[in-house]
C-alpha cells in the first residue's frame, strides 16, 4: 500500500463537498427512510416545537404531519357524505314503504276505500291492477301546490 503514489487534489476553487441528503431531497427522496409505522398517534409538543409519533417515538416532519391530518380529514368528510347519502336513500325508501303500508291497510277495510288527497274521489284496487298512469314529480308538485324547482 505504501507504493501507491499520492495524488494531489486541486483545491483552487475550494472543496467540492456535496451533501448527499441535499441530492436526495432534490430528487424527491425523503431524508428519512420509510418506516413500518404509520404514525397514527402523533403528538404535537408546543414547548419543543416538534411533532413526534407516540408509537415509534420518531420525529415526524411538519409537512408529513400536516399531510396525514389533511388525508384523515378528507377521509372523514367522504365517509360523512356517504353516510348522509345513504340516510337520504333510506328515508326516501321508508316514505314509500310507509305510504304503501297505509294504502294496503286502507284497502283492507270492507266498507271504505282510500280517496285521492287532491280530488277526494275513491281509489279502488281494480283501478290500480290494470296499471297506473305516471306524471313527473316536479309537475305533480306544482299542481298540488307543494312547490318544486320554481314553486
Amino acid at each position: 500500500m505504501a507504493d501507491i503514489p499520492i495524488e494531489e487534489q486541486d483545491f483552487i476553487y475550494g472543496l467540492n463537498v456535496v451533501q448527499i441528503e441535499d441530492l436526495r431531497v432534490a430528487r424527491g427522496v425523503t431524508r428519512r427512510p420509510a418506516s413500518s409505522c404509520g404514525h397514527a398517534s402523533l403528538v404535537y409538543d408546543p414547548k419543543e416545537r416538534r411533532i413526534w409519533c407516540k408509537d415509534c417515538e420518531q420525529d415526524v416532519e411538519p409537512f408529513d404531519a400536516f399531510k396525514m391530518l389533511a388525508e384523515r380529514a378528507d377521509a372523514y368528510w367522504k365517509r360523512l357524505n356517504n353516510r348522509e347519502q345513504k340516510i337520504k336513500e333510506v328515508e326516501a325508501f321508508t316514505i314509500r314503504s310507509r305510504a304503501a303500508k297505509v294504502m294496503d291497510e286502507a284497502w283492507r277495510k270492507r266498507n271504505m276505500v282510500p280517496c285521492c288527497p287532491n280530488c277526494r274521489r275513491g281509489i279502488f284496487p281494480e283501478q290500480i291492477i290494470g296499471g297506473v298512469n305516471f306524471v313527473g314529480k316536479e309537475y305533480a308538485k306544482r299542481l298540488s301546490g307543494k312547490g318544486g324547482a320554481n314553486g
